[in-house]
């Protein structure tokens, strides 16, 4: 029984660090790779999917690993308080700050270097709040791909 526990913890915590992904697709529109297979989707895995970046990896075509970072701009309001209030409940002076995330849509960028030399560049709009966009992006062989996640 106490090794049933240990392996059940063990996935637990495992569980937790793979729901912190997020997958995003690129969809070869023009150059090399779309007049290969214009039916190819290259998945990308975007970690740390509840942030506002982290890194990415995916593989092009002929096996090329690819590694590089997304990041989003996610604008933030702050506001602080500071004076006294005199009601029932709360008598005395009062200092704080509170930081809230807009809502709205968002701007990122992602950017990866790949093994063979290939640097594949683009944006995105994302809603806050969201792990779902889309944009479109380059790479240094002539490729354009159109991005969604």
């Amino acid at each position: 029984m106490r090794t049933c526990l240990i392996a059940l913890a063990g996935l637990v915590a495992l569980g937790g660090c793979v729901s912190n992904t997020a997958s995003m697709q690129l969809y070869p529109l023009k150059g090399s790779i779309a007049e290969t297979d214009p039916t190819l989707v290259i998945e990308a895995t975007a970690r740390n999917a509840s942030g506002t970046s982290g890194s990415l990896s995916f593989q092009l075509p002929e096996r090329v690993d690819c590694q590089g970072t997304w990041s989003s701009l996610t604008p933030r309001t702050v506001s602080s308080s500071r004076g006294m209030s005199l009601t029932w409940r709360k008598t005395g002076g009062e200092v704080g700050s509170e930081v809230a995330t807009v809502a709205g849509v968002n701007n990122g960028e992602i950017y990866a270097v790949c093994d063979d030399g290939t640097r594949v560049q683009g944006t995105f709009i994302i809603g806050s709040g969201t792990s779902s966009g889309t944009g479109t992006a380059t790479d240094t062989n002539g490729n354009v791909y159109k991005l969604l996640f």
